[in-house]
């Protein structure tokens, strides 16, 4: 211990850079982690997240975040007492300008790339008054399935013919209701 605090009093810039090299080898796996499987932080340092709605792994306190800021702070220091010559307090106090900076800007990203995941609702009462096809041939007050566009995506859904004429595959059909995710239709005369 005596030695680690000579080295330190003799070079404190040894203390920044192993901050820098520790907490970058920590920040990349975790961003390679984070790009295969798509997942944030588990329940790390969730207890310090104050935003009760969202998900924690995206906190300004994260895991990510906080290696972002050692990152920086390590970074920092180094660089101002190695290459720009300043003096000790003057590099703690840029190193943790930078590294929070750092820690900002890594919360933030990892905010924005969780808001880019798509929630695909599949709410069938938007496809009410949508026109589409039959996919299969309906006998008159039977079920079937039809062809239809709603929610932005082609869907092939199961379907009840609400008329007492048949509907045969291929024709033009019109849903009138939804009720328990089944859609009620009837065919567009022509």
């Amino acid at each position: 211990m005596n030695n680690l605090l000579a080295a330190a009093t003799t070079n404190p810039w040894k203390i920044y850079y192993y901050i820098a090299i520790f907490a970058t080898v920590l920040f990349v796996c975790k961003l390679i982690l984070f790009s295969f499987t798509g997942s944030g932080d588990s329940e790390v340092l969730s207890d310090f997240n104050t935003e009760t709605d969202t998900d924690p792994s995206f906190g300004f306190f994260s895991f990510q975040s906080i290696t972002a800021f050692l990152m920086g702070f390590g970074w920092m220091g180094y660089a101002a007492l190695t290459q720009f010559s300043f003096g000790h307090k003057m590099a703690i106090l840029l190193a943790f300008a930078v590294g929070f900076m750092f820690m900002f800007l890594s919360a933030m990203l990892m905010f924005m790339a969780k808001k880019l995941e798509k929630n695909v609702s599949n709410d069938k009462s938007n496809a009410v008054n949508k026109i589409g096809k039959a996919y299969t041939s309906f006998h008159p007050n039977s079920n079937g399935q039809v062809e239809i566009e709603f929610n932005g995506k082609l869907q092939v859904v199961n379907a009840v013919n609400t008329t007492n004429e048949p509907i045969n595959s291929f024709d033009l059909i019109k849903v009138v209701k939804v009720q328990n995710d089944i859609l009620y239709i009837e065919k567009v005369k022509k």
